[in-house]
């Protein structure tokens, strides 16, 4: 079983990994961060980054009536890189979002969603 501290290791070993937070999706605040960009506050990221997941949940519910929307991760790709978001449910903190910014050059989104599959695995355990 990972600690916190291991997982957000374990994610900046992904390559082409810039920057990595883990964020707790009922409140949006930051439980931990690590290579926090200059000029980027934590916990006003964290509280965004809540924002886009509750607004694309909700438009997929509009979207899909009747069906129980869950997302597993969910990827938003800029001009600047790839933020990969992996949505799990721990039995110590509650809902947690893992995320993680990607060079858009040096970044392998399919070998990045694995390695984020496999380290919210270990979080869990």
């Amino acid at each position: 079983m990972l600690g916190l501290d291991d997982c957000l290791t374990e994610v900046m070993a992904i390559p082409g990994a810039l920057d990595a937070m883990l964020v707790d999706h009922t409140s949006g605040m930051a439980v931990a961060s690590d290579s926090t960009p200059r000029g980027v506050d934590a916990e006003t990221s964290a509280a965004a980054l809540t924002e886009a997941l509750r607004a694309t949940m909700d438009g997929l519910s509009r979207s899909s009536p009747g069906e129980t929307v869950r997302i597993d991760d969910m990827l938003v790709t800029t001009d600047k890189g790839h933020h990969l978001l992996r949505l799990l449910e721990t039995h110590f903190d509650g809902p947690l979002v893992i995320y993680v910014r990607l060079d858009l050059e040096r970044s392998n989104l399919a070998l990045a969603r694995y390695r984020l599959q496999a380290i919210s695995g270990q979080l869990m355990t």
